[in-house]
């Protein structure tokens, strides 16, 4: 479970993105950090029995710094209004898929994975798994575990070619997941969710119902 005070701490950033503010409120910045990562700490502890190959990962390759990249943004707020956690073999600058959580008040977290905006021959890789091992793809989405959390891939239209990709037919079975450029699954978790003290634990059994998943894609990316 998260604390009050760290929930409360997100979202007095929300409404004071500012450094000055942020200066002020330090103190109270640090409490809530070390909080969220008691929480990856206890979440990475208990999951890696599941997915031996983090077992190498600390909670610091797991946890993101709260201060936003403006350089090329029109938002040139400083401070991310979340929190979050991944994991992923070789830590969070990885370009394999894995897990995340995302820890933002307001209706805003979920919990979730996968592989995200990955490179051209990444996205090349996933393709050619999925349309040689479409079989068995299939029953990985169809499991009653993931579908009972994530109920399918996001089919976010953004992340995806509005035609078939070259080289594909789109009378493919599986031509709406071959167009897809992000291959991500996800479920909310609720404002009073982040108060229970199941919490990480309900991260862990949604993580686990990604693995299948993210084992079918790592296995193309690490060849």
């Amino acid at each position: 479970m998260l604390q009050t005070s760290t929930i409360q701490f997100l979202k007095e950033l929300a409404k004071n993105n500012s450094k000055s503010w942020f200066d002020a409120n330090r103190s109270k910045y640090e409490i809530a950090k070390a909080d969220f990562a008691e929480l990856v700490k206890n979440s990475l502890a208990a999951f890696s029995k599941k997915d031996r190959s983090l077992d190498s990962l600390t909670f610091k390759d797991c946890m993101f710094r709260i201060n936003r990249d403006v350089r090329f943004s029109k938002n040139k707020a400083p401070y991310k209004t979340n929190m979050s956690m991944y994991f992923v073999k070789g830590g969070k600058k990885s370009m394999l898929a894995g897990y995340y959580f995302h820890f933002e008040p307001g209706g805003k977290s979920f919990v979730g994975g996968g592989l995200y905006g990955g490179e051209a021959d990444q996205i090349k890789k996933i393709r050619q798994e999925i349309d040689y091992n479409w079989e068995e793809f299939q029953a990985i989405l169809k499991q009653k575990t993931f579908k009972k959390y994530f109920g399918d891939l996001s089919r976010d239209m953004a992340n995806s070619l509005q035609r078939e990709p070259k080289g594909y037919e789109k009378e493919n079975p599986a031509i709406e997941y071959l167009k897809m450029k992000s291959w991500v699954a996800s479920m909310p978790i609720s404002d009073s969710d982040l108060r229970d003290t199941h919490l990480s634990k309900k991260i862990i059994e949604a993580f686990a119902a990604m693995q299948g998943l993210n084992n079918f894609f790592n296995r193309a990316l690490e060849e």
